[in-house]
């Protein structure tokens, strides 16, 4: 199914083009009116055909297949479609993902379209670049289920493109046309063209070759399924560029070779840098595991500790790969003199605003300073409370009623959290107990319940450090 994104302030909806056929080229689309096309020479070229230099100072160009000449020609001479694709072998896209999505901002932002494609499909097939062997089999429901919030987070991400001059972008799934498509079809159509010296030299499938494991023909055929994709998007959505990781290089020229023998058309395909730190390892995992794009899976907040924790050898790359700040600002913020973190948290910023939007964004920042050792301020909410606990606050459940009906000293002794009633009394007297981030200065103060978030939680500070969460039994 097709999923048509809202198009950005300024920009012509899809419904007012007129597509007048596919020939050698792909699909020709031209204004229903009689407005004539701009000139080559326009500002709005030179920003399309700019493309190739932003992509460079930001660190998120490795190769281009069909030439760089040609690739700036064709962005000057018109708006180009542009697509990457993401196979749903999880619930979540992670952070090593956002480069790509990153180089889709950056077409949008010069007046290209982005085409978003989920592999339904070729999910269900897995791809060996990269890998040391076979991926696991997902079933059908599960891969349909992880390209349906794949998608909805792609979507939202795409539609908070600052600065977008482009038309409105695309999320497709290519289970809409591979579901269609039979063994012979795909023989008479696709193998025919294939030769498999060729298949046998892409990197991804030799390094198999050379393993222990090997490669079997499933993975052996992916590349003539991603290359399939491309020609497809190429003759009905006139899709002339590909992206992909530096990783995909195969997988990419197998489209571009396909268009070739079977539209003599042209095509082009960029690949990303993987996203590395300096020590050679992937950015893209924490202590506690992935970092994911989706909220589901990883709340706002642990998102922006993530990335605040960026290695000051890493930060500069960082930022320019994965904001839209301005290179001087860039420049600014590393020079000498700035306040410590002072890049990390314009990083942790920036891309937790584009990925979360700013109500998560906002929440993050909440939680952060609610979470700060020894804090009194900032509101206590359920992603703060929900921060708490990811970040290793301990977690008990209570009782309502008891913990509703007597003084909270009694309560912290009783789960453990404090020695004694005296060693709780002493912390209340130093001011060292907080509800809330309030300050508890009674000795006989209870838990009442306004004190609770979301009926059932509470978040309780011993000292300026330690943060615990009770949670409350719900009321019969």
């Amino acid at each position: 199914m097709h999923i048509v994104l809202g198009c950005f302030r300024g920009h012509r909806p899809l419904t007012s083009l007129r597509a007048v056929g596919v020939g050698a080229q792909g699909l020709q689309v031209r204004d229903g009116g009689s407005t004539p096309s701009p000139g080559p020479t326009d500002a709005a070229a030179e920003r399309r055909s700019s493309l190739l230099s932003v992509l460079r100072s930001r660190g998120l160009l490795a190769d281009v297949a069909g030439g760089a000449e040609g690739l700036t020609a064709a962005a000057a001479a018109g708006p180009l479609r542009v697509y990457c694709g993401f196979d749903p072998t999880a619930q979540s896209l992670h952070l090593g993902n956002l480069l790509c999505l990153m180089v889709l901002a950056w077409f949008q932002r010069c007046g290209h379209q982005a085409v978003a494609l989920m592999g339904g499909a070729t999910g269900r097939i897995g791809d060996p670049s990269g890998k040391s062997s076979e991926r696991p089999v997902l079933d059908e429901a599960e891969v349909a289920a992880n390209a349906a919030s794949i998608a909805r987070n792609v979507e939202a991400l795409l539609q908070r493109v600052p600065g977008s001059t482009g038309e409105a972008p695309l999320v497709l799934d290519n289970y809409e046309w591979w579901s269609g498509m039979g063994l012979l079809d795909f023989l008479r159509d696709v193998g025919r063209h294939a030769r498999v010296g060729t298949m046998l030299a892409k990197d991804s499938v030799r390094t198999r070759l050379e393993s222990e494991t090997g490669i079997s023909f499933t993975e052996f055929s992916y590349q003539l399924l991603q290359g399939q994709d491309f020609v497809h998007l190429r003759k009905t959505h006139g899709v002339r560029v590909q992206v992909g990781g530096s990783d995909q290089w195969g997988n990419i020229t197998a489209g571009t070779e396909l268009i070739r023998k079977t539209m003599d058309a042209d095509a082009f395909g960029l690949t990303v840098p993987l996203l590395l730190k300096s020590d050679g390892t992937k950015f893209g995992k924490s202590e506690g595991g992935a970092i994911w794009l989706s909220p589901a899976k990883l709340s706002p907040y642990a998102f922006y500790q993530a990335l605040l924790a960026t290695a000051d050898d890493d930060v500069a790359r960082m930022l320019r790969a994965l904001t839209f700040l301005p290179l001087e600002q860039i420049d600014a913020l590393l020079a000498p003199g700035q306040p410590p973190a002072a890049a990390q948290r314009a990083l942790a910023a920036e891309v937790t605003r584009f990925v979360h939007g700013e109500e998560g964004l906002r929440g993050a920042l909440a939680a952060t300073r609610a979470l700060a050792p020894g804090s009194s301020e900032g509101s206590v909410d359920l992603q703060t409370l929900e921060a708490a606990v990811a970040g290793g606050a301990p977690k008990f459940a209570v009782d309502r009623e008891a913990a509703l009906g007597g003084p909270l000293i009694d309560l912290l002794v009783r789960v453990g959290a404090q020695p004694s009633k005296g060693a709780a009394r002493r912390l209340v007297q130093g001011r060292g107990l907080r509800v809330n981030n309030k300050v508890v200065t009674d000795e006989g103060r209870g838990l009442a319940a306004d004190d609770l978030v979301d009926g059932r939680l509470v978040m309780v500070s011993l000292g300026k450090k330690k943060k615990l969460v009770l949670e409350l039994g719900v009321a019969p």
